[in-house]
């Protein structure tokens, strides 16, 4: 489930100030989403402008605006490194704990963003919170689906098959998985929960990134506030 809200303008400024970090040379994980989106098109316009850098997409979105503007691509398994990746969030608490999965790539952002040696967030105002306490997104192999959802309940969680928006049916990732959004109520120790879900057989990633977020870069009307891990 993406989340609502946020201006244009407000994550305009947190994509444009994020891609500002990329120096030439860099490799850059692309991530996906529409603050995201706004990191991508920047870049598109420094490697116009002379910059030379290589792109690691999280999701065919990603990848497609990325030739769209003119990024240049690398697979992840073809890269030493990569130097930052700049991805958004669907949620984002004051000790820096991110849910993401809104746009369901959240398996291949978590690989690609774990690997950067700098993970920078993105993200407008609205989705700051002082606890988490959206449903996380968890991408569950298609027959594992019914015992995943009973460790959900077992976990205190409520499960909800992720239905896709214009066709019948269910969500299904670019990994050929389905999405259950989990409902916890409020996320007080997202790293427990992390690590319940992640030992879970059947599961195959979850939207909680904990301990992961080197900077987060929030676009405001006046201008950009970055958070960093105290």
């Amino acid at each position: 489930m993406k989340t609502p809200g946020g201006s244009d303008a407000a994550k305009r400024r947190a994509g444009e100030h994020a891609a500002d970090l990329v120096s030439d040379g860099d490799v850059v994980g692309l991530g996906t989403g529409s603050t995201a989106a706004h990191a991508i098109r920047a870049l598109g316009r420094a490697v116009d402008a002379g910059l030379d850098v290589r792109g690691v997409a999280t999701s065919y979105a990603a990848r497609d605006l990325a030739r769209e503007v003119g990024v240049p691509l690398a697979d992840l398994d073809a890269v030493e490194r990569i130097d930052v990746a700049i991805d958004g969030a669907d949620q984002v608490s004051d000790d820096l704990a991110l849910i993401k999965g809104g746009g369901a790539a959240h398996a291949r952002e978590k690989v690609v963003d774990a690997a950067a040696e700098r993970f920078v967030v993105v993200a407008d105002p609205s989705k700051e919170t002082a606890t988490l306490d959206r449903p996380v997104p968890v991408e569950v192999l298609p027959d594992a689906r019914a015992t995943v959802r009973r460790a959900i309940r077992d976990h205190g969680g409520t499960p909800t098959l992720r239905a896709a928006e214009r066709k019948d049916g269910p969500v299904v990732t670019d990994n050929g998985n389905l999405v259950l959004d989990c409902d916890f109520g409020p996320v007080t120790d997202p790293g427990s929960l992390a690590t319940a879900l992640a030992a879970t057989p059947g599961v195959v990633a979850h939207g909680l990134f904990v301990d992961m977020a080197d900077e987060i870069h929030v676009g405001h009307a006046d201008g950009v506030r970055v958070r960093r891990p105290e």
